[in-house]
């Protein structure tokens, strides 16, 4: 996927190394022994990395460093935004979801958004890790990596966290709310 289109001009890379350092250090309790010098390293040599990033930001999932991964050597972004990123919503869960509607279809869903952004859909786990860093999706939802075993029924996942309680729910995969979109994660 790493072509010249998916590389930023100087200036939206400085912009967007700019916004990414202020976010860190506005949010120390999300990374307290990651060294920002170290991510900028790893961030500046990945060209394609930096371009899903920005990708990340554009669509207002304020993407943050939450932890290193010592055994592959990289640190991992997940959206951080308070909400499901504004510009993700209004997607049904995968392109299967989406052919199979008749009527009043999403423009996209998660899962094709995803890839085109070159991220990951959080799944469970991750979501749940997320939350123990702060109070997100308090008035949306976000679909979330579904097992196989439930996507063959017809099925998707979503959460959410309501009454200081993160809640995972299931919904038909095609279906599609003004108040639920996805969260990504990234490895740089």
């Amino acid at each position: 996927m790493s072509t010249e289109k998916n590389k930023l001009a100087t200036e939206q890379r400085t912009e967007l190394l700019e916004k990414l350092h202020k976010r860190f250090i506005s949010n120390m309790n999300r990374h307290k022994d990651i060294d920002w010098d170290k991510v900028l390293i790893k961030m500046e040599t990945r060209a394609q990395k930096l371009w899903s990033l920005d990708k990340m930001e554009m669509t207002g999932g304020e993407p943050d460093v939450i932890k290193y991964d010592s055994k592959t050597d990289e640190y991992i972004f997940y959206d951080c935004s308070p909400e499901t990123p504004k510009g993700r919503r209004s997607i049904c869960y995968d392109r299967e979801a989406l052919d199979s509607r008749k009527q009043y279809k999403p423009e996209n869903s998660a899962v094709d958004l995803a890839a085109e952004m070159g991220i990951e859909i959080l799944n469970e786990s991750q979501y749940k890790e997320l939350q123990l860093l702060g109070n997100f999706d308090t008035k949306t939802s976000s679909w979330i990596k579904t097992p196989s075993e439930i996507r063959k029924l017809g099925g998707a996942l979503f959460c959410d966290k309501r009454y200081d309680t993160v809640f995972t729910y299931h919904n038909g995969a095609d279906s599609y709310y003004a108040a639920r979109g996805f969260r990504g994660s990234i490895r740089v």
